[in-house]
């Protein structure tokens, strides 16, 4: 196969110190044949331009499928692999931030229902009728609660930043209409973080990762793992290119942990996610040691809230000229990330496709990338079932 491609992407040696490597997913040859297709149109998009470097991964009825593109950065010719990490951005709000909050319905500690001053009385602060806001609000991004503020400048510590969020004013009634609230995803990170005086990160790790075994998917990476972690931006605020460290500024101010930023995960360990989260929606067990939440489906499902809206209960569905492409079937799920990442899940094709790229390096102005997730979902759907019709 050309560039003696597609079984490129083995796991290799970790380096001493940094980090630790599940077992190595090899790709399958059969879908490797079958999807040869995506390779020139990703290193067609590498050469252009859209980002530095890229991975893509494919799982198919468990069958796996693996590719990476181009370099880690500017300065780093190496070539990106299954096991390099990449800054996930806001797919930290369906990895780690929904997942918790399924968890907690699940064991009946949080109530979507509930307002949200139930369990934050601080929230209350502020104007809008903040009181009418629920939590099942927060995850549908129609809480009336604006999309950001700078809090790396507004504020000093993790505490603060949390606080001058909750007490934020609404911009809009609550349930009124859809506004994409990174404001919100913090909120609902306060409200998790009280129901179990954990923190975020660690709550993740005991409930998330280390149960499924994703050992290269965590928060705050210790720097002997920096080398394999792709770099983002040169950050004005910062003073330094990012390399390690989370590009969101919101979460830099928050210690680096937040459930709408603040993740780190390889293609590989995201892919498992996927598989896990595939398991969910189709009310399968899973061939993981933890089940899915009871309902996992229901999450992943357009809530008709507010009318026009796309969104499920924090993950995101197709619509329009979306990231999935055109072939994903209507039930399928999934999230994008500013820093070039993307995730959809197609439980009727029994699908996750995974692409990891780094398109904010060594600046956020790439306006090659465009709709990059989008013709790859569809050249892969396109390759692996052949005659399959647009979505309508």
């Amino acid at each position: 196969m050309s560039r003696g491609a597609l079984a490129l992407l083995m796991v290799t040696t970790a380096c001493h110190g940094g980090p630790p490597h599940t077992i190595p997913t090899p790709t399958s040859p059969v879908l490797a044949a079958r999807l040869a297709a995506v390779i020139p149109v990703l290193d067609s998009a590498i050469t252009a331009g859209a980002a530095p470097g890229a991975v893509l991964a494919v799982s198919i009825r468990g069958e796996r499928f693996f590719y990476a593109s181009g370099r880690l950065g500017m300065d780093d010719p190496t070539r990106p692999s299954a096991t390099t990490l990449y800054d996930m951005a806001s797919l930290t709000k369906v990895i780690a931030l929904t997942t918790l909050a399924m968890m907690a319905v699940d064991e009946g500690r949080l109530d979507l229902d509930a307002p949200v001053v139930q369990y934050l009385p601080d929230f209350a602060r502020g104007s809008g009728g903040k009181e009418r806001v629920r939590v099942r609000d927060l995850l549908l991004h129609d809480s009336g609660l604006p999309p950001g503020r700078p809090l790396w400048l507004e504020t000093i510590v993790r505490k603060g930043a949390v606080l001058r969020t909750v007490t934020t004013d609404l911009s809009a009634p609550p349930g009124t209409r859809m506004a994409y609230s990174d404001l919100g995803a913090i909120t609902l990170t306060a409200i998790l973080e009280s129901l179990y005086h954990q923190r975020i990160d660690a709550l993740f790790a005991a409930r998330v990762t280390d149960p499924l075994h994703l050992k290269r998917m965590r928060y705050l990476p210790p720097k002997s793992w920096w080398p394999e972690i792709a770099p983002t931006e040169r950050d004005p605020w910062r003073g330094r290119m990012l390399r390690g460290e989370v590009h969101d500024e919101n979460t830099a101010r928050l210690g680096g942990v937040s459930g709408h930023a603040g993740l780190f995960a390889s293609a590989e360990d995201l892919l498992r996610f996927g598989e896990w989260a595939l398991a969910g929606a189709l009310g399968r067990a899973g061939a993981e040691s933890i089940r899915p939440p009871a309902g996992f489906a229901t999450w992943t499902k357009v809530q008709g809230q507010p009318a026009g809206s796309s969104r499920g209960l924090g993950w995101d569905t197709p619509s329009g000229v979306s990231s999935a492409g055109t072939i994903m079937s209507a039930n399928s799920f999934g999230h994008t990330g500013f820093t070039g990442t993307s995730i959809w899940v197609d439980p009727t094709r029994e699908t996750v496709v995974v692409l990891l790229t780094n398109r904010v390096h060594p600046t956020r102005n790439t306006p090659a990338f465009g709709l990059i997730r989008a013709v790859v979902t569809d050249v892969v759907m396109r390759a692996a079932f052949p005659g399959a019709a647009p979505r309508n």
